[in-house]
């Protein structure tokens, strides 16, 4: 049943001809046959964020981790915590979202996503320098030349040599 709920999901947010409303409607609806309440919780909430009402998201996640998503589903709680963070981020609660994605273990599934969004949860509490930081040092790796160079330079933002 799950591989078959998933594939719903992944037409409904194919489906290019939907806006906004009907595509939440629609991840509404799935939500209510979901193969675990966690998981139902958790689509309802990314609908809802990608359809920019992140004050109607937010609580839709807090309670997709209380149903057990973790447990239900690793992967999908891995995606949880880069969407809860950056929901936290765009409604102004930047400290609970850079603590949330710092908690984050490395998920090979959201690969430096949990960075990326780090770096802008950082930029957006000031902290420019260490959102460039967390940027480059998660640039880095992809880099066939100068990796050894960006890491010192990047060091060197949050911990200038004397």
């Amino acid at each position: 049943m799950t591989a078959d709920w998933d594939a719903r999901v992944d037409a409904v947010y194919d489906d290019e001809s939907l806006g906004d409303d009907a595509r939440v409607a629609r991840i509404d609806a799935l939500a209510e046959s979901a193969p675990h309440p966690a998981i139902g919780l958790f689509e309802r909430a990314g609908a809802l964020d990608s359809a920019g009402r992140e004050a109607e998201a937010e609580p839709l996640y807090r309670a997709a981790v209380a149903a057990g998503l973790a447990d239900a589903d690793p992967v999908r709680e891995a995606y949880r915590r880069i969407q809860h963070a950056s929901t936290l981020r765009n409604l102004g609660r930047v400290d609970e979202a850079i603590a949330m994605l710092e908690s984050a273990g490395a998920s090979p599934e959201v690969g430096a996503a949990r960075e990326a969004f780090l770096a802008l949860a950082l930029h957006s509490a000031g902290r420019h320098d260490e959102a460039l930081r967390v940027a480059l040092e998660a640039l880095a790796p992809t880099l066939p030349l100068y990796r050894r160079a960006v890491l010192a330079y990047a060091a060197e933002l949050t911990h200038p040599t004397a």
